[in-house]
């Protein structure tokens, strides 16, 4: 009887230690909503990663929440913070719109990753962990490719929304072409959408009889710039650098289309990147805290094979 009673007393403590192991620690993932081809891609990717961090991890609760605007992801960000988080990931639809609801959630002791859309004053007081793509580089290396290729170019900008990155990406182009001719003639917002990138197009097709080149900053933007020229017949414009590095786009500087030569790299996979890291803190006690940018490489028909994902939704 004793050594029943014994034998039972140990599996006893037995499974409260596994219990205690296993504890179950939740990530949420507040992302937008999939309104265009690259937040497609981070829904993919957010979705993707999740699965692998639950296989990996069998004691994790990972929830991914997509939202369409500031306000409606303030509210996803407070709904999430009720589960009670250990971590966010949080890609914000606008970061100085949303750094009050996730300052909250850092001041309860939840571990913070911003993605990509920083706040315009980012510090601890906001996050523990920052991962992006280059935001000044992609508009340098944007912008150095044209300077190098028609130095004397009358170009058209499309911006994408006015938050920092924007700005950032701005100031990375303006630097690109410093010390050239290239000369700017508009810069209006596209919104990172095609079809109002087509409508902003079409107005420069109205504005200005010669065009030379055009940057937009999203690959998705370029659809609607490409739809915009090819309606309107022009053949003055001599070719459009986006970014993102979309299949679509890759494809065609893969084929060697003159229109699409480059593009620039900007992965929504980032927001995987940032996942993986932030599950690394928590579970494994990784220090991962700290910035983690990634390169805005040009893509060339020399290297756009490795970067072609034909099976990826962008």
């Amino acid at each position: 009887m004793f050594k029943k009673v014994l034998g039972a007393a140990f599996l006893a403590a037995a499974l409260a230690t596994t219990a205690m192991a296993q504890e179950t620690k939740t990530i949420g993932v507040s992302i937008p909503a999939a309104d265009h081809g690259w937040t497609a891609g981070v829904v993919y990717h957010a979705e993707r990663v999740a699965e692998l961090i639950r296989k990996e991890h069998p004691d994790a609760k990972v929830i991914v929440k997509t939202s369409p605007d500031p306000a409606s992801q303030a509210n996803a960000v407070q709904d999430l913070a009720v589960q009670g988080l250990d971590a966010l990931v949080i890609l914000p639809t606008d970061p100085d719109q949303l750094v009050n609801a996730i300052k909250e959630v850092k001041a309860a002791g939840t571990f913070v990753t911003i993605v990509d859309r920083a706040p315009s004053v980012l510090d601890n007081s906001v996050r523990d962990l920052y991962v992006a793509g280059n935001n000044p580089a992609l508009g340098e290396v944007a912008g150095q490719y044209i300077k190098a290729n028609t130095p004397d170019a009358e170009v058209v900008v499309i911006r994408g929304m006015p938050i920092p990155i924007d700005q950032q990406r701005q100031d990375g182009f303006d630097k690109g072409i410093a010390g050239s001719n290239v000369k700017v003639l508009d810069r209006q917002f596209g919104n990172w959408n095609r079809d109002d990138a087509f409508k902003v197009m079409q107005d420069y097709l109205t504005k200005y009889p010669k065009i030379d080149v055009v940057w937009c900053q999203d690959d998705d933007m370029a659809v609607g710039v490409l739809q915009a020229i090819e309606q309107a017949k022009r053949t003055d414009i001599q070719y459009v650098v986006a970014g993102a590095g979309s299949k679509d786009m890759i494809k065609r500087v893969m084929d060697g289309d003159k229109m699409i030569p480059v593009d620039v790299l900007y992965p929504p996979a980032m927001v995987g990147t940032a996942m993986e890291l932030t599950a690394a803190a928590i579970f494994n006690q990784v220090p991962v805290h700290g910035t983690y940018t990634l390169d805005a490489t040009l893509i060339t028909k020399d290297n756009a094979a490795a970067y072609y994902f034909p099976d990826s939704p962008f």
